[in-house]
């Protein structure tokens, strides 16, 4: 987790502005790996109650667009964000309680996935997600269904 300090100096190495509502946000995602915006949003109000739901939004978005964030949005379910980028890891996602954990490449560097016809594209990312049931759904099931 980043001080105020080292989020400020991402903010700046990125050439963003820096705010108080960027740190608190860029701050929260560091905090809350996988977190939806109306949690962000909760994290932020934390640390300042007066920041509005647009500036969220538009913090969000400006630290994804700088590559400090990343958006990540598995099927069926709300954008997610987190701190982790750069380095082409995939995610591993709950079909019970929507729980989403970091899972890293399978194969070699980025992409981990060599497609096996790229149609003359210059590929610099793959995106995979695994769906099934985390350990707690497993063993929740598991009992309901052995009483």
């Amino acid at each position: 987790m980043p001080t105020i300090s080292e989020c400020q100096q991402l903010l700046r190495g990125a050439s963003l502005r820096v705010t108080r509502p960027r740190v608190a946000v860029l701050s929260a995602v560091h905090d809350h790996p996988h977190a939806d915006t109306d949690s962000i949003i909760r994290a932020v109000r934390s640390d300042l109650p007066e920041v509005s739901h647009q500036t969220v939004y538009d913090s969000l978005n400006a630290l994804t667009a700088v590559g400090l964030v990343r958006r990540i949005q598995p099927s069926g379910s709300v954008a997610r964000y987190e701190s982790r980028v750069g380095d082409n890891h995939h995610h591993v996602v709950c079909r019970a309680c929507g729980v989403i954990a970091d899972v890293d490449c399978a194969i070699g560097e980025a992409p981990c996935l060599t497609a096996s016809d790229g149609r003359g594209f210059s590929i610099d990312e793959a995106e995979v997600i695994y769906w099934g049931l985390c350990p707690d759904c497993v063993r929740s099931q598991t009992a309901r269904s052995h009483p």
